[in-house]
């Protein structure tokens, strides 16, 4: 063989090559849009009756040099890497970064959490008890800035003998005492059915921990307009923690806040393992706003600080700090809420070390 045929035949090799991708690419765009249609009509992505006649038609009408197993073999690889691609499409959710690249800005009354705002700080005890509680407390927090109160009023708890909570009552109790100061309000709640009684209380309705895979509390949450407070599960990745957002972000609702509150690892020092790394990813993978709790991530007051630091260090859009003015005495939580004295001097140590710059204390 002369060197000019050789030569020859390598570049009609390589013209074939390219051809072979652009029908590739060709079939990959065909794929996609069956896939679109499909997923309209809720139709599984994934057809082996389908994949066995395209196989058995691209077998039938080999006539070599490749083997027909080569060819079925070939052919099932193309088949899968176009079901991987469909995989990915699916992947590519209401809340990435990918569909939207502006961060969403959660508004709270004039509060605005999100999208380079001043972090926000959300504060208030682990549970209501009483009005008289619940005024101490606001009036302290509102008198530093605190904008955004929290108090559980139903409590999801490990053992079924531990204070549950008030129910309705706390609802109603934290409404009124945020209106009482000027402030808003966040609290829990757990079955789907309570969602319309909560937006009649409540500026921002949380799903916890223990129900961040509670679908049908998901879907029913994005249904209304209300912001939602999405925490992260116990135990919960988080892909699950960013599905789980989907679920709500998919029923017409994007007001979602997700929140870094640690997860269970074999350590005891803490009562649950900070995940420091989650909020940088949750933030680069969606375009949603970012919270950590810095009391249920460690349960412990004396690293608090540096632990507030390091959250806000990371890209945090705000923490929350439970607040009693009597924690000793608290029915839930005791040992990691921060009595109004302690919660004063941690603002100021934030404020001071350059981390709340933008959050000013009120007059």
């Amino acid at each position: 063989m002369s060197k000019e045929r050789f030569e020859e035949l390598r570049r009609q090799l390589d013209a074939v090559n390219l051809e072979i991708l652009e029908v590739l690419n060709r079939r990959a765009e065909l794929v996609q849009e069956i896939g679109q249609m499909k997923s309209g009509k809720g139709t599984e992505r994934f057809d082996p009756i389908r994949e066995k006649e395209m196989l058995d038609l691209v077998v039938d009408a080999n006539e070599g040099p490749f083997p027909s197993d080569t060819i079925r073999h070939l052919f099932k690889q193309i088949f899968q890497a176009s079901l991987g691609l469909q995989e990915e499409e699916k992947k590519s959710l209401l809340i990435s970064r990918k569909n939207q690249a502006t961060d969403t800005v959660v508004q709270v009354g004039k509060l605005l959490i999100g999208g380079g705002n001043a972090p926000a700080l959300i504060g208030g005890p682990c549970s209501v008890e009483t009005v008289n509680q619940m005024n101490a407390v606001a009036s302290h927090l509102s008198g530093e800035g605190i904008h955004l109160l929290r108090g559980g009023a139903y409590k999801p708890r490990t053992s079924p003998y531990d204070f549950q909570g008030l129910g309705v009552e706390g609802l109603r109790i934290l409404s009124e005492t945020a209106k009482r100061h000027g402030m808003t309000c966040v609290s829990e709640i757990v079955r789907p059915d309570d969602v319309a009684m909560a937006c009649e209380y409540l500026d921002v309705i949380q799903i916890g921990a223990r129900n961040m895979q509670n679908f049908e509390l998901l879907k029913e949450a994005g249904s209304v307009k209300k912001p939602i407070l999405l925490k992260r599960g116990l135990s919960a990745t988080i892909e699950e923690l960013l599905y789980a957002a989907e679920y709500i972000a998919a029923r017409g609702n994007n007001q979602i806040i997700l929140c870094e509150r640690g997860i269970r690892t074999y350590e005891k020092a803490t009562r649950n393992t900070l995940d420091i790394s989650a909020v940088p990813i949750l933030k680069q993978e969606s375009h949603l706003p970012v919270v950590v709790d810095v009391s249920h991530s460690t349960g412990r007051k004396d690293i608090m600080f540096p632990i507030a630091k390091a959250a806000l260090a990371v890209g945090a859009d705000g923490l929350i700090i439970e607040t009693h003015n009597e924690p000793a005495v608290a029915l839930s939580d005791a040992k990691q809420q921060l009595d109004l004295h302690q919660f004063s001097t941690l603002l100021n140590q934030l404020r001071e070390s350059g981390y709340l710059k933008d959050t000013v204390k009120a007059k």
